[in-house]
């Protein structure tokens, strides 16, 4: 007897491969070490920067001129600053690129949301704490206050 002939109801679909949520969440972490690593950089090095040259632009004359010397007794801390800064952003930009890709291939699609927004807000978060850390630090280091 001949085999019968296959027919559309019996062909099955090949399994699909299941995609672990691994790239979403990978994606996730580093929005969070890009956010808040670039946050603690830029706090510490801004208030140190406040408090090591407050003195000094308290006492800078008002015709509006700038003197760069000002910052060289903390140029350290003004180079944990811009490290801070360059590092959050490339971490943030990598975050956001690969958020974007576990959303659109389904690999961590809630986890790779997140990062996407974490990683947008992350300049908004570093800017903020840098400005207020920096008031308070130069508030701190003009004796102005008392």
């Amino acid at each position: 007897m001949p085999a019968a002939p296959a027919t559309a109801s019996s062909y099955r679909q090949p399994a699909q491969v299941r995609r672990g949520g691994g790239l979403g969440i990978t994606a996730l972490v580093l929005s969070l070490i890009a956010t808040l690593g670039a946050g603690l950089g830029g706090a510490v090095a801004s208030f140190n920067i406040g408090i090591g040259a407050g003195k000094a632009l308290a006492n800078l004359p008002a015709d509006g001129t700038w003197d760069w010397s000002i910052l060289t007794p903390v140029r350290d801390w003004v180079l944990l600053g811009e490290v801070s800064f360059w590092a959050g952003t490339a971490l943030g930009v990598w975050a956001l690129v690969q958020g974007i890709v576990a959303t659109i291939t389904g690999r961590g699609r809630a986890a790779g949301i997140a990062a996407i927004v974490v990683a947008a807000l992350g300049p908004i978060v570093f800017g903020v704490v840098v400005q207020g850390l920096i008031t308070a630090g130069l508030a701190a280091g003009t004796g102005i206050g008392g």
